[in-house]
């Protein structure tokens, strides 16, 4: 603010150094102008890595969704950000299991042959300990009716991180259609208790 010079404003609104989203943005349009490329890639490549399994759409829309706030909005905390983000939109079952996958990747299910992931290793060491907030949201998982749902995002979340695979987002309107409600006004533009945080991704740079 010191710098701020005459002539000078401060950023509101569009930034040039970013693709312009449509007036009424959909889903699929944060996907291709807001979204780093590897959760663009991650994202998609878990959905249809479980749509080529013969999972239901539930657990197809919520691979699609797991790692949403990654994309564009905050990491830390990334389960709770991205179901509170999607909850509107979405079945209660889907922002559940988006919600409690932070927790479940950081514990080995060998009933399903889910190990600890290996890149966790060396992400944050051998001796790494999750927080306690962490393992309490694992054992609430274990024990509720869902847990399934949410285990197998993990699952699909794993190994969607190849080179030379690309996908075509449109693959996916028809499951987005009948699994996630779209407004009429655009995300971020429809007073839903989460519009605040879509249009965030949308004007990163504002000032206010």
């Amino acid at each position: 603010m010191a710098q701020l010079g005459p002539g000078t404003v401060f950023m509101m609104g569009d930034n040039p150094e970013l693709s312009t989203m449509p007036k009424r943005p959909t889903l699929l349009d944060f996907f291709r102008h807001r979204f780093s490329d590897i959760t663009f890639r991650h994202l998609l490549q878990s959905a249809k890595t479980a749509l080529d399994a013969g999972h239901e759409e539930k657990i197809v829309m919520a691979c699609l969704l797991h790692d949403i706030s990654n994309g564009a909005l905050i990491r830390t905390d990334h389960g709770y950000w991205s179901a509170q983000l999607v909850a509107p939109y979405v079945t209660e079952e889907i922002a559940w299991a988006v919600q409690y996958h932070q927790a479940l990747r950081y514990f080995a299910d060998e009933s399903v042959g889910f190990k600890y992931p290996d890149s966790y290793k060396s992400y944050f060491g051998t001796d790494y300990t999750p927080p306690e907030y962490i393992q309490q949201a694992h054992d609430e998982a274990r024990n509720h009716r869902w847990y399934m749902t949410s285990r197998l995002v993990t699952i699909y979340d794993t190994y969607a991180f190849q080179d030379g695979w690309d996908i075509d987002p449109e693959d996916f309107t028809d499951i987005i259609g009948r699994n996630f409600r779209e407004p009429e006004d655009g995300l971020g533009f429809d007073n839903s208790p989460t519009a605040h945080m879509w249009r965030t991704m949308i004007w990163p740079n504002n000032f206010l």
